[in-house]
């Protein structure tokens, strides 16, 4: 295929995109050449109403009312004034159509309460505009004239007074208005926690940040009870945020990323010898300074194994070796410190940790399939699908005497740290030294440690502030205080802010595993609605992330790591297995440390194992990986709540390999 000079060189269905023989890349969405305008922007505000109804769609039965933001440059394109009233201008009228359009193509298979909501929105009566007004309130648009401003004030003002004012209504499934045309949320200061979707219908503009508009929906959302949805089961499923630009995706997350590594606060962003050496750490609760050769061996290990590029740059390397439990073992001179250097090495800036932008043009649906309805995964849902409350009976004495013989043994509190820089102006300098910053040296430097803090002269309610983090009574943490140490004590006074939280961690472990002795489940009538739990989860993932199988009820399955992904391989292809399914993050246990949401369950083929019915947890290399104090717990609150409330045929267990499985589901 040739066109004016460019010819196809390759389709590419995997990321949807174009390559020509030029060497241009367009990804969908992306145009090259003269395109009109008005077409383009009929594009974004297709597209923004389609993002708007999926995530509607997926939280309208959560009570979580949806909005979209549309920024633009000039009102006239959204309303326009005369002598007569106001009419609508032309991103108005596109809006209408595409909104009809896109309300006749949406397909819902088990949201017929959605469908009934949308039936009763008007489209002329979901979308509104807001304009900023002048200092005797009233609205104002420097493009048109006072009297056809005047004409149209009524209607305007209500909608200003709306969106601006009246949040608790805007926010109300009663009230229509979904969409918002704005020419000045960013200068007016509004903000609101339930908008999804931003659109850029309008020129680039470099005295607006990106991240200035995609500030205005970076808020936790509420529902309709002005609850935050906040749960962190949820919180990262329900509050994502989707940007329609008027640039390629490319550049758009090149820049946004750009500004915010720009507006950090001062942090470390090159981990190299300079910057370990001198530093403070401790050991079995002494402290000590990583020396010269320690620091440079620390550098020589992040070299060696990619974990830096050649300016010294944390990589996504070290990054995704940390999450899966493979980052390689330190020198053995460093084994000593290596918990603490690792915690150096996380406070270095990384552009490779900032959150995935995730590219919806390159995404794919997930959907459920007819693996949810066959008999054998339902029977193992049967079983499962059980609700239930717990109930703690300890002595308050013996947390009290753990906690406090804990924090004696684990409470570490770093001294804080100055680094005194010493530089002189150099004779003779040039204007290109000047230019590149090399008109000054560095003649001396060093680190100081400060023996208290300036933050010790500021009056704390330490005890009430153990009180609110741990969930104790004041006299409880009073009496864990008591009995420890002078010494550990002491520690509260060189970095308060440190202590507080490390003690409160400390505590909380300690309670956690106390509790768990003296815990038992009670079952309650309440189940899990099965088709409500796993549509809730249906969503586009990046294509990338995604593993085609066969035996899953869903499509695809979204791994999190290299261990789940040669698990879920196996799992996939072993004839023993009949159905499995990754258990959606609404099917959790309650535990006091939090919500407990299992990995997999997973139906076998009966005859072929001794328990035809698993509930697994998959971790890394077990005989390495070292579990947080709190997710064992809610380990072995599980173990607890599938003994006691399940049926007596359905296994629980951690594995760390479908080989380990078989061993488990054989014995």
């Amino acid at each position: 295929m040739n066109w004016r000079g460019y010819t196809v060189s390759d389709i590419r269905a995997t990321d949807n995109t174009i390559h020509f023989t030029n060497g241009t890349i367009l990804s969908v969405g992306e145009a090259v050449g003269n395109v009109d305008e008005s077409l383009l922007r009929r594009i974004q505000i297709r597209e923004a109403i389609k993002s708007h109804l999926n995530k509607e769609r997926e939280l309208y039965h959560k009570g979580v009312k949806v909005l979209s933001l549309f920024f633009i440059d000039e009102v006239a394109k959204y309303r326009c004034y005369s002598d007569e009233g106001a009419e609508k201008g032309e991103y108005a009228e596109i809006f209408e159509e595409e909104y009809r359009e896109a309300i006749k193509e949406l397909g819902d298979l088990f949201r017929p309460e959605y469908h009934e909501y949308l039936k009763n929105i008007d489209a002329k009566k979901t979308h509104n505009g807001y304009f900023s007004v002048d200092k005797k309130g009233r609205l104002t648009d420097p493009k048109v004239n006072k009297r056809g401003e005047e004409a149209g004030l009524s209607d305007d003002v209500n909608a200003y007074d709306l969106i601006l004012k009246d949040k608790q209504r805007l926010l109300s499934f009663e009230e229509p208005t979904r969409f918002i045309f704005s020419h000045s949320a960013l200068r007016e200061g509004w903000d609101n926690p339930n908008i999804f979707v931003i659109c850029t219908l309008k020129h680039s503009d470099n005295t607006i940040a990106r991240r200035q508009e995609v500030g205005r929906g970076m808020r936790i959302a509420v529902n309709k009870e002005g609850e935050r949805m906040d749960d962190p089961a949820i919180v990262h499923e329900v509050n994502v945020l989707t940007v329609v630009a008027n640039e390629s995706y490319k550049d758009f997350v090149a820049g946004l990323q750009k500004e915010i590594s720009e507006t950090l606060t001062d942090r470390p962003k090159v981990a190299n010898a300079d910057y370990f050496a001198g530093k403070v750490v401790t050991i079995d609760g002494e402290q000590t300074v990583i020396e010269e050769r320690q620091a440079k061996l620390i550098e020589r290990y992040l070299i060696k194994n990619d974990y830096v590029d050649l300016d010294g740059h944390i990589t996504e390397e070290y990054h995704k070796a940390k999450e899966e439990g493979t980052l390689a073992p330190l020198p053995e001179e460093l084994q000593p410190v290596s918990e603490q250097v690792f915690i150096l090495v996380d406070s270095v800036f990384s552009d490779a940790a900032l959150p995935a932008i995730e590219n919806e043009y390159t995404q794919k649906p997930n959907r459920v399939n007819r693996n949810l309805h066959k008999k054998e995964f339902l029977e193992l849902w049967e079983r499962i699908n059980k609700k239930a409350v717990y109930t703690v009976h300890f002595d308050s004495g013996e947390l009290i005497d753990k906690a406090a013989d804990a924090l004696d043994k684990e409470l570490k509190v770093r001294q804080l740290q100055y680094r005194i820089i010493a530089g002189e102006m150099e004779n003779d300098v040039t204007e290109d030294e000047i230019k590149q910053g090399d008109a000054f040296k560095v003649k001396d430097n060093g680190t100081i440690t400060s023996e208290t803090s300036i933050y010790s002269y500021v009056t704390y309610d330490l005890i009430g502030k153990l009180a609110d983090g741990t969930k104790l009574t004041r006299r409880t943490v009073g009496a864990i205080l008591s009995k420890i140490t002078d010494k550990t004590f002491a520690k509260y006074k060189q970095n308060p802010e440190e202590f507080i939280q490390n003690t409160i961690r400390i505590i909380n472990e300690q309670k956690a595993t106390t509790i768990v002795e003296h815990l038992s489940y009670n079952p309650i009538e309440q189940i899990h609605a099965l088709e409500e739990i796993f549509t809730d989860t249906e969503r586009a993932y990046d294509m990338s992330r995604l593993l085609e199988v066969n035996k899953h009820v869903y499509d695809y399955v979204v791994t999190d790591s290299a261990v789940e992904e040669e698990f879920v391989r196996q799992l996939d292809t072993a004839s023993e297995v009949i159905v499995y399914a990754k258990l959606p993050s609404a099917f959790f246990i309650p535990t006091p440390v939090g919500e407990y949401n299992p990995d997999w369950a997973i139906a076998f083929q009966e005859g072929t194992v001794r328990h035809i019915y698993f509930v697994a947890e998959t971790k890394g290399n077990m005989s390495t990986m070292e579990l947080r104090k709190i997710e064992k717990v809610k380990i072995d609150c599980a173990r607890k709540f599938f003994k006691n409330i399940t049926s007596d045929q359905v296994k629980y267990d951690m594995v760390e390999s479908f080989e380990k499985l078989m061993q488990i589901v054989n014995s």
